[in-house]
């Protein structure tokens, strides 16, 4: 069994593209971080991703509305943000406040800008294998994960648990894309799927991203598997100071013994978030000056 370190493909993706934004002469690639109050998560995610912009080259900028802010009041400062031709990515951190409409909002970042990869231009981009699009972070950072370790999507059967716009669908449609490295035969599952660790134990490669701690055990596996682990969840745990531990969508005790690879929680799939990110970064960038050079 091979643990397939996030941390590390995350960090020479970071060195790479480290050294592509040094070959920029003249504005380097900018990012502006929308966060709206103050969730710890939220907080501890756009620091690790400022963070990360800086040690790559790409200038950042944080903003920082109230909580209170209305809908017309933060579509006014997407529409700012849309406008200004020194930033080329914008990223609008989820949770919003109640009063936001998030899908509307994330619908407003105009999709050359929409470097989190929510519009629905974009999603469509995947489908229609158009490969100027932005692919949400995630489900990119697992194709690539999936690669560097050497995992040959063609002809597996590839199962997906979940559906969700962030992680489910756009995986599904990557693994399907007819082009090396994808190519696979797809299967999505979800709540109301009957038999379902059936399906899951003829997966090649597991997908779990639904959302439930250690759902995915021994029995809803096969020997050699490839597993993906996309779940964060918080575990009451009395023996840790922080009084929780983190643990991911599969049960990796009893799991990981059968697989062939597995990616660790925390560890995995999650370093692969933000690098992807910084790569839309630049690739927004990149896009943005062809086109106002054409």
């Amino acid at each position: 069994m091979e643990i397939i370190d996030g941390n590390q493909v995350a960090t020479a993706l970071i060195e790479e593209l480290k050294a592509e934004v040094s070959t920029i002469s003249g504005r380097k690639p900018c990012l502006a971080l929308v966060r709206v109050g103050e969730d710890p998560a939220s907080v501890s995610y756009v620091r690790k991703k400022e963070k990360t912009a800086a040690e790559i080259g790409i200038s950042s900028r944080v903003i920082l509305p109230p909580v209170s802010i209305s809908q017309s009041e933060l579509v006014a400062l997407i529409d700012g943000l849309n406008a200004d031709h020194s930033v080329d990515g914008i990223l609008v951190q989820s949770p919003l406040p109640k009063q936001i409409d998030e899908l509307a909002i994330f619908r407003r970042v105009r999709p050359e800008k929409d470097v989190d990869g929510f519009h629905t231009l974009n999603l469509g981009k995947i489908a229609q294998e158009d490969e100027s699009g932005f692919v949400s972070c995630t489900p990119a950072g697992i194709l690539e994960l999936l690669r560097r370790s050497q995992v040959d999507l063609n002809g597996k059967h590839v199962v997906v648990l979940g559906r969700s716009l962030i992680v489910g669908k756009p995986v599904a449609l990557l693994a399907l894309q007819k082009k090396a490295g994808a190519n696979g035969t797809v299967t999505i599952c979800h709540s109301g799927t009957r038999n379902l660790a059936e399906i899951t134990r003829q997966a090649d490669v597991l997908i779990a991203a639904i959302g439930r701690p250690e759902f995915v055990t021994a029995d809803m596996v096969k020997p050699g598997v490839v597993v993906i682990d996309v779940g964060v969840n918080r575990v009451s745990d009395p023996t840790r100071k922080t009084g929780y531990r983190l643990t991911g969508d599969v049960h990796f005790p009893g799991v990981s013994p059968l697989a062939s690879k597995i990616t660790p929680v925390p560890g995995g799939v999650g370093p692969m978030t933000v690098a992807m990110l910084m790569k839309n970064t630049v690739k927004a960038h990149r896009l943005g000056n062809l086109a106002r050079s054409g």
